[in-house]
């Protein structure tokens, strides 16, 4: 077998060799003079391998292995895309690179991340590290990244996230891990006390999550629900989910309304069977969704929300008759510096539709809020309650003392150790005498049977005796 440079010699000077044989040997050497640029250490070199333009140095699709040194400390745009770079390691640079805004380094096959990758570009607002072979997130990976604004992590082989990778990231806007095999939605970059404050746009699509905390999602702001994005997950089909996205469609929020169609779920059961997510009221027989109104009571203090799809707008109420709410005015409400109305004193006359008009550069906003204010205080329902149970409890007894009185009165006379006594002698207790004090006289045993004396126990079985009882 020849060896190369023989070969090319023969290429050169055209000895007994073919034309269409010296042009591969050409293009294998060209494509080997590009790998050697691309070994470590290899120097900028703004003619052969980047072109560099002002402060913008570009070097994608360059065969590069490796980084180049000694790039220019003005350098603001690094375009590493398309290239062969699978780690991006501590020494990459070993100069601080203080303007460095945007470092692109997509379709490189990376797959290792120093810990310290990022120590010396820690002005970056721009960092593109999708498609490529990245498996998981260490923790603290990107934490000198204090002024990052957008980070792509899209088409990776992501599956492990650790809870303090994105931690420092306090100007993060945006952030995009679709198209991974994540299985752990990562609530707490948008949860209360523990979230990315000015992440807006959250893009978890295509990945392997099965189970959503819906209820954290839905107390969410409305700035983050319209920038969070779930679609074409394994999600576990239920009414809550169907809920869940039928108010985000409603309420127009981007992750709903622009990918209605991309949202499933599976079905339980032996079949699983995947079905669109917004027609569950028809597999699972779910109820439409319908926005609850704010109910409240008297003298009462509430705060409506005027939950709008964007971020710091101008918001201002107007109330049920249409009066608006101005900052000197007498009313019972006034409007919070964070947009919030604060209801005080509240009257059933201040049941109404309350309306919040929201305003941006990019968006115009209007929303409605119903409050009902029930006509009692809190404290007033309850002693409702208990006079109602007192008024029964009062009820049950006068039947119990009737069944008493009916059932368990004194014995009769006959029975009694006083029984034949004189009729006269009985004047103190429950009976009746004639005003001339004879006995009453049955009128039929005049007819033949013997004379009786009414009985003293037969007046008192009478429930609407006046006399008192005497045993």
């Amino acid at each position: 077998m020849m060896s190369f440079p023989h070969t090319l010699g023969k290429c050169v000077t055209g000895i007994s060799f073919s034309m269409s044989a010296c042009v591969g040997w050409v293009l294998c050497f060209s494509l080997l003079l590009l790998q050697l640029l691309g070994t470590e250490g290899s120097p900028l070199n703004c003619h052969t391998t980047c072109i560099c333009a002002s402060n913008v140095v570009s070097c994608s699709k360059m065969y590069l292995t490796t980084v180049p040194t000694a790039l220019p400390l003005y350098t603001a745009v690094l375009d590493l895309s398309y290239n062969n770079i699978t780690k991006l390691r501590a020494e990459w640079t070993p100069v601080k690179l203080p303007r460095l805004r945007n470092l692109l380094l997509a379709h490189n096959g990376l797959h290792f991340l120093s810990s310290e990758a990022f120590a010396h570009i820690t002005q970056l607002r721009y960092l593109d590290l999708s498609s490529n072979d990245l498996e998981q997130l260490n923790e603290y990976i990107f934490e000198p990244l204090v002024h990052l604004e957008v980070l792509l992590l899209y088409n990776n082989r992501i599956s492990s996230i650790d809870r303090t990778a994105f931690t420092g990231l306090n100007n993060l806007q945006k952030l995009y891990l679709s198209q991974n095999h994540i299985s752990r939605f990562p609530l707490e970059l948008i949860k209360d006390k523990t979230r990315l404050e000015k992440l807006s746009l959250f893009d978890m699509s295509s990945n392997k999550v099965k189970v959503l905390l819906i209820q954290e999602l839905q107390n969410l702001p409305g700035w983050i629900k319209n920038g969070l994005y779930f679609h074409k997950n394994p999600l576990v089909c239920d009414c809550d989910l169907y809920s869940l996205l039928t108010h985000w469609y409603i309420r127009k929020f981007s992750s709903a309304y622009d990918f209605r169609d991309d949202y499933t779920c599976v079905l339980s059961g032996t079949e699983k069977r995947t079905v669109a997510a917004f027609e569950l009221n028809t597999h699972l027989n779910c109820s439409t969704f319908k926005e609850e109104d704010e109910e409240t009571y008297l003298d009462e203090t509430v705060l409506l929300s005027c939950d709008t799809r964007h971020r710091n707008m101008t918001k201002t109420w107007t109330m049920p008759s249409n009066v608006p709410v101005t900052p000197n005015s007498n009313q019972s409400a006034t409007v919070l510096p964070d947009g919030k109305l604060q209801l005080s004193s509240l009257r059933p006359e201040d049941s109404g539709v309350y309306t919040c008009f929201a305003v941006s550069e990019a968006l115009n906003e209007t929303l409605y809020v119903v409050v009902k204010v029930h006509n009692f205080t809190v404290d007033g329902n309850s002693d409702t309650l208990n006079t109602a149970y007192t008024t029964l409890v009062g009820c049950l007894a006068s039947v119990v003392l009737v069944l008493i009185y009916l059932y368990l009165t004194p014995c009769r006379c006959f029975c009694c150790p006083d029984h034949n006594k004189d009729p006269k002698d009985l004047q103190g207790q429950n009976g009746k005498l004639n005003p001339n004090g004879e006995e009453d006289v049955d009128e039929d045993g005049l007819q033949g049977e013997a004379h009786r004396k009414k009985s003293v126990a037969e007046s008192i079985s009478s429930v609407f005796s006046d006399t008192p009882i005497v045993v």
